[in-house]
Protein backbone atom coordinates (compact mmCIF):
# COMPACT_ATOMS: atom_id res chain seq x y z
CA UNK A 1 0.00 0.00 0.00
CA UNK A 2 1.32 3.68 -1.02
CA UNK A 3 2.01 6.36 0.96
CA UNK A 4 -1.03 8.96 1.17
CA UNK A 5 -0.36 12.32 -1.32
CA UNK A 6 -0.46 14.90 0.62
CA UNK A 7 -1.67 16.96 -2.33
CA UNK A 8 -4.78 14.51 -2.71
CA UNK A 9 -8.17 15.84 -3.06
CA UNK A 10 -6.58 19.30 -2.79
CA UNK A 11 -7.88 22.16 -4.74
CA UNK A 12 -4.77 23.07 -6.48
CA UNK A 13 -6.02 26.38 -7.80
CA UNK A 14 -8.91 27.88 -5.43
CA UNK A 15 -11.14 30.83 -7.25
CA UNK A 16 -12.89 33.75 -5.94
CA UNK A 17 -15.36 36.25 -7.34
CA UNK A 18 -16.30 39.66 -6.15
CA UNK A 19 -17.83 42.20 -8.33
CA UNK A 20 -16.00 41.51 -11.86
CA UNK A 21 -12.73 40.46 -10.42
CA UNK A 22 -11.96 36.54 -10.48
CA UNK A 23 -8.88 35.88 -8.29
CA UNK A 24 -7.04 32.23 -8.99
CA UNK A 25 -5.06 31.83 -5.86
CA UNK A 26 -2.42 28.78 -6.48
CA UNK A 27 -2.81 26.35 -3.85
CA UNK A 28 0.18 24.32 -3.29
CA UNK A 29 1.90 26.50 -0.12
CA UNK A 30 4.03 24.08 1.45
CA UNK A 31 5.54 22.78 -2.22
CA UNK A 32 5.56 26.85 -2.41
CA UNK A 33 2.99 26.41 -5.37
CA UNK A 34 5.32 24.56 -7.57
CA UNK A 35 3.54 23.90 -10.79
CA UNK A 36 3.21 20.19 -10.87
CA UNK A 37 1.39 18.32 -13.76
CA UNK A 38 -1.86 18.74 -11.66
CA UNK A 39 -1.10 22.12 -11.07
CA UNK A 40 -0.95 23.37 -14.44
CA UNK A 41 -3.91 21.49 -15.65
CA UNK A 42 -5.97 23.35 -12.55
CA UNK A 43 -4.70 26.91 -13.30
CA UNK A 44 -5.69 25.57 -17.49
CA UNK A 45 -8.73 24.32 -16.66
CA UNK A 46 -9.15 27.62 -14.56
CA UNK A 47 -8.76 29.95 -17.14
CA UNK A 48 -10.54 27.99 -20.10
CA UNK A 49 -13.78 28.29 -18.22
CA UNK A 50 -13.47 32.11 -17.57
CA UNK A 51 -13.01 33.03 -20.62
CA UNK A 52 -16.31 32.63 -22.08
CA UNK A 53 -17.76 34.44 -18.79
CA UNK A 54 -18.98 38.16 -19.73
CA UNK A 55 -19.09 38.56 -16.13
CA UNK A 56 -15.47 38.39 -15.22
CA UNK A 57 -13.34 41.61 -16.20
CA UNK A 58 -10.32 40.93 -14.65
CA UNK A 59 -8.30 38.15 -13.37
CA UNK A 60 -5.71 37.94 -10.67
CA UNK A 61 -3.13 35.24 -10.52
CA UNK A 62 -1.61 35.19 -6.77
CA UNK A 63 -0.25 32.66 -4.52
CA UNK A 64 -1.03 30.88 -0.96
CA UNK A 65 1.51 30.87 1.67
CA UNK A 66 5.12 32.93 1.53
CA UNK A 67 5.62 32.16 -2.18
CA UNK A 68 4.18 33.33 -5.13
CA UNK A 69 5.30 30.43 -7.46
CA UNK A 70 8.84 28.56 -7.06
CA UNK A 71 8.88 27.15 -10.67
CA UNK A 72 7.99 23.85 -11.63
CA UNK A 73 8.18 21.05 -9.38
CA UNK A 74 11.55 19.21 -9.36
CA UNK A 75 10.63 16.26 -7.29
CA UNK A 76 8.02 15.19 -10.26
CA UNK A 77 10.73 16.23 -12.50
CA UNK A 78 13.12 13.83 -11.27
CA UNK A 79 10.42 11.01 -10.41
CA UNK A 80 9.72 11.22 -14.56
CA UNK A 81 12.85 11.29 -16.22
CA UNK A 82 12.38 10.66 -19.52
CA UNK A 83 12.06 12.65 -22.52
CA UNK A 84 8.11 11.95 -23.13
CA UNK A 85 7.35 13.12 -19.52
CA UNK A 86 9.81 16.46 -20.38
CA UNK A 87 7.95 17.05 -23.38
CA UNK A 88 4.32 17.13 -22.35
CA UNK A 89 5.44 18.54 -19.30
CA UNK A 90 6.28 21.72 -20.88
CA UNK A 91 4.16 21.67 -23.45
CA UNK A 92 1.48 22.10 -20.86
CA UNK A 93 2.96 24.28 -19.26
CA UNK A 94 3.29 26.78 -22.81
CA UNK A 95 0.09 26.27 -23.64
CA UNK A 96 -1.12 27.38 -20.22
CA UNK A 97 1.09 30.60 -20.16
CA UNK A 98 -0.42 31.42 -24.05
CA UNK A 99 -3.61 30.77 -22.44
CA UNK A 100 -3.09 34.26 -20.33
CA UNK A 101 -2.65 35.91 -22.93
CA UNK A 102 -5.43 34.90 -25.35
CA UNK A 103 -8.42 34.90 -23.12
CA UNK A 104 -10.17 38.28 -23.40
CA UNK A 105 -9.80 39.68 -19.99
CA UNK A 106 -6.77 41.76 -18.89
CA UNK A 107 -4.53 39.16 -16.26
CA UNK A 108 -2.69 40.51 -13.15
CA UNK A 109 0.05 39.03 -11.24
CA UNK A 110 -0.43 39.71 -7.35
CA UNK A 111 3.19 38.58 -6.40
CA UNK A 112 3.46 39.25 -2.80
CA UNK A 113 6.63 36.86 -2.46
CA UNK A 114 9.75 34.74 -4.58
CA UNK A 115 8.67 34.48 -8.05
CA UNK A 116 11.38 31.88 -9.59
CA UNK A 117 12.25 30.10 -12.72
CA UNK A 118 8.65 28.91 -14.13
CA UNK A 119 7.20 31.29 -11.19
CA UNK A 120 8.92 34.16 -12.72
CA UNK A 121 7.69 32.98 -16.27
CA UNK A 122 3.94 33.31 -14.83
CA UNK A 123 4.71 37.01 -13.96
CA UNK A 124 5.92 37.75 -17.20
CA UNK A 125 3.31 36.37 -19.11
CA UNK A 126 0.38 38.12 -17.25
CA UNK A 127 -0.54 41.48 -18.92
CA UNK A 128 0.33 43.21 -15.56
CA UNK A 129 1.73 42.80 -12.67
CA UNK A 130 2.08 44.45 -9.02
CA UNK A 131 4.46 43.21 -6.29
CA UNK A 132 5.06 43.61 -2.80
CA UNK A 133 7.98 45.51 -1.67
CA UNK A 134 9.39 42.34 -0.28
CA UNK A 135 8.85 40.07 -3.03
CA UNK A 136 12.04 38.88 -5.10
CA UNK A 137 12.33 37.23 -8.51
CA UNK A 138 14.91 35.13 -9.97
CA UNK A 139 15.36 32.50 -13.39
CA UNK A 140 17.47 29.78 -10.63
CA UNK A 141 17.46 27.02 -12.82
CA UNK A 142 20.72 27.18 -13.97
CA UNK A 143 21.77 26.91 -10.42
CA UNK A 144 20.87 23.43 -10.80
CA UNK A 145 22.36 22.92 -14.50
CA UNK A 146 19.03 23.49 -16.03
CA UNK A 147 19.11 26.97 -18.08
CA UNK A 148 15.40 28.44 -17.67
CA UNK A 149 14.50 28.03 -21.52
CA UNK A 150 10.83 28.53 -21.29
CA UNK A 151 11.22 31.02 -18.84
CA UNK A 152 13.32 32.39 -21.16
CA UNK A 153 10.74 33.53 -23.29
CA UNK A 154 8.27 35.44 -21.29
CA UNK A 155 11.40 36.86 -20.01
CA UNK A 156 12.57 38.64 -22.80
CA UNK A 157 9.52 39.68 -23.76
CA UNK A 158 9.52 41.83 -21.15
CA UNK A 159 12.83 43.13 -20.13
CA UNK A 160 15.57 44.43 -22.18
CA UNK A 161 17.99 42.04 -23.52
CA UNK A 162 20.99 42.30 -21.12
CA UNK A 163 18.73 42.36 -18.07
CA UNK A 164 17.58 39.41 -19.13
CA UNK A 165 20.34 37.47 -20.30
CA UNK A 166 21.90 38.41 -16.72
CA UNK A 167 18.88 36.76 -14.74
CA UNK A 168 19.35 33.62 -17.30
CA UNK A 169 23.00 32.75 -17.06
CA UNK A 170 23.73 33.88 -13.56
CA UNK A 171 20.38 32.32 -11.66
CA UNK A 172 20.45 35.52 -9.18
CA UNK A 173 17.88 37.11 -7.40
CA UNK A 174 16.48 40.81 -8.34
CA UNK A 175 14.07 42.89 -6.05
CA UNK A 176 10.79 44.35 -6.63
CA UNK A 177 12.00 47.72 -7.29
CA UNK A 178 14.74 46.61 -9.66
CA UNK A 179 11.84 44.11 -11.25
CA UNK A 180 9.53 47.42 -11.57
CA UNK A 181 12.87 48.95 -13.52
CA UNK A 182 13.20 46.56 -15.85
CA UNK A 183 9.63 46.34 -16.88
CA UNK A 184 8.96 43.10 -15.00
CA UNK A 185 6.55 44.24 -12.51
CA UNK A 186 4.35 47.55 -13.18
CA UNK A 187 3.57 48.56 -9.36
CA UNK A 188 5.73 48.27 -6.27
CA UNK A 189 4.19 48.73 -2.92
CA UNK A 190 4.03 47.62 1.10
CA UNK A 191 2.86 44.02 1.46
CA UNK A 192 0.17 45.49 3.48
CA UNK A 193 -1.15 47.58 0.59
CA UNK A 194 -1.04 44.83 -2.12
CA UNK A 195 -4.92 44.10 -2.08
CA UNK A 196 -5.67 47.75 -2.08
CA UNK A 197 -3.51 48.55 -5.08
CA UNK A 198 -4.72 45.63 -7.50
CA UNK A 199 -8.18 46.59 -6.39
CA UNK A 200 -7.72 49.87 -7.72
CA UNK A 201 -5.82 48.81 -10.87
CA UNK A 202 -9.04 46.19 -11.73
CA UNK A 203 -11.45 49.31 -10.65
CA UNK A 204 -9.52 51.15 -13.38
CA UNK A 205 -9.48 48.23 -15.74
CA UNK A 206 -13.13 47.70 -15.06
CA UNK A 207 -14.61 51.20 -15.76
CA UNK A 208 -12.79 51.02 -19.50
CA UNK A 209 -15.16 49.96 -22.57
CA UNK A 210 -15.55 45.41 -22.32
CA UNK A 211 -15.02 45.58 -26.26
CA UNK A 212 -11.89 47.66 -26.37
CA UNK A 213 -10.22 45.64 -23.82
CA UNK A 214 -10.69 42.30 -25.45
CA UNK A 215 -10.19 43.96 -28.62
CA UNK A 216 -6.59 45.45 -27.15
CA UNK A 217 -5.21 42.76 -26.22
CA UNK A 218 -5.74 39.96 -28.95
CA UNK A 219 -4.51 43.19 -30.96
CA UNK A 220 -1.58 43.88 -28.98
CA UNK A 221 0.10 40.91 -28.46
CA UNK A 222 -0.63 39.39 -32.03
CA UNK A 223 1.29 42.75 -33.74
CA UNK A 224 4.31 42.15 -31.44
CA UNK A 225 5.09 39.17 -33.92
CA UNK A 226 4.49 41.09 -36.90
CA UNK A 227 6.81 43.37 -39.23
CA UNK A 228 6.47 47.21 -38.79
CA UNK A 229 4.68 47.84 -41.26
CA UNK A 230 1.75 44.85 -41.21
CA UNK A 231 1.29 45.77 -37.61
CA UNK A 232 0.37 48.89 -38.56
CA UNK A 233 -2.05 47.52 -41.40
CA UNK A 234 -3.38 45.08 -38.62
CA UNK A 235 -3.42 47.87 -35.81
CA UNK A 236 -5.97 50.39 -38.53
CA UNK A 237 -8.14 47.55 -39.47
CA UNK A 238 -8.89 46.84 -35.61
CA UNK A 239 -9.17 50.73 -34.50
CA UNK A 240 -11.39 50.81 -37.76
CA UNK A 241 -13.71 47.95 -36.32
CA UNK A 242 -13.37 49.31 -33.05
CA UNK A 243 -14.52 52.66 -34.06
CA UNK A 244 -17.61 51.37 -35.96
CA UNK A 245 -18.83 49.93 -32.35
CA UNK A 246 -21.67 50.92 -30.09
CA UNK A 247 -19.49 51.16 -27.29
CA UNK A 248 -16.87 53.44 -29.31
CA UNK A 249 -20.04 55.44 -30.37
CA UNK A 250 -21.25 55.97 -26.94
CA UNK A 251 -18.54 56.72 -25.47
CA UNK A 252 -17.68 59.79 -27.82
CA UNK A 253 -20.93 60.72 -27.16
CA UNK A 254 -20.39 60.63 -23.70
CA UNK A 255 -17.21 62.53 -23.73
CA UNK A 256 -18.82 65.25 -25.43
CA UNK A 257 -22.30 65.30 -23.10
CA UNK A 258 -20.07 65.36 -20.02
CA UNK A 259 -21.68 61.80 -18.66
CA UNK A 260 -20.35 58.51 -18.15
CA UNK A 261 -20.72 56.28 -20.80
CA UNK A 262 -22.72 52.76 -20.52
CA UNK A 263 -20.97 49.92 -22.17
CA UNK A 264 -22.79 47.25 -24.08
CA UNK A 265 -20.16 44.26 -23.44
CA UNK A 266 -17.73 42.56 -24.99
Amino acid sequence: MSAPNPDDDQAYVLRSDCAGVTTLTLNRPQQFNSLSQAMIAALQGQLDDLAGDPQVRVVVIAGAGKAFCAGHDLKEMRANRNKAFMRQLFGQCARMMMTLTRIPQPVIARVHGIATAAGCQLVSMCDLAVAADVARFATSGINVGLFCATPAVGLSRNLGRKQALEMLFTGDFIDAQTAQEQGLVNRVVAGAALDDEIARLSAALIGKSPLAITMGKQMFYKQLEMGLEAAYQYAGEVMACNMMSEDAGEGIDAFVGKRQPVWQGR
